[in-house]
């Protein structure tokens, strides 16, 4: 069994994962048995254009909160937080403590968009 050796690591928003499967399924026009799951799962679940994902991304980014690192906006865009406590819950399982006036803006920024 060959070894896998991981070159680059980046998280991606599942917009952004159903852009690249779209492409795929042009490219090969017929998908695999699992890409066909995961498409399923990403139509009933992915309801944010990519252009919207792309502003709030910006917009988190432009904050310059330090501690918010990619994983984490990623996972903001995926879940698209309704209020505060929903972007609170999003944020408590990773190792990341924020202050509740860096909460404030994360959650202005996602509200704007």
């Amino acid at each position: 069994m060959p070894i896998i050796k991981v070159i680059n690591e980046k998280p991606i928003a599942l917009v952004e994962l159903k852009q690249r499967l779209e492409e795929v399924n042009k490219r090969d026009s017929e998908l695999n048995h699992r890409s066909k799951r995961v498409k399923e799962y990403l139509d009933q679940f992915v309801q944010i254009k990519p252009s919207e994902a792309e502003k709030i991304k910006e917009k988190l980014n432009k904050l310059e909160i330090s501690k918010l690192k990619e994983k984490h906006i990623t996972k903001i865009i995926d879940l698209n937080p309704r209020d505060m406590d929903n972007l609170k819950s999003i944020l408590t399982g990773e190792s990341l403590t924020l202050k509740p006036e860096e909460l404030t803006k994360i959650f202005g920024a996602i509200k704007e968009s």
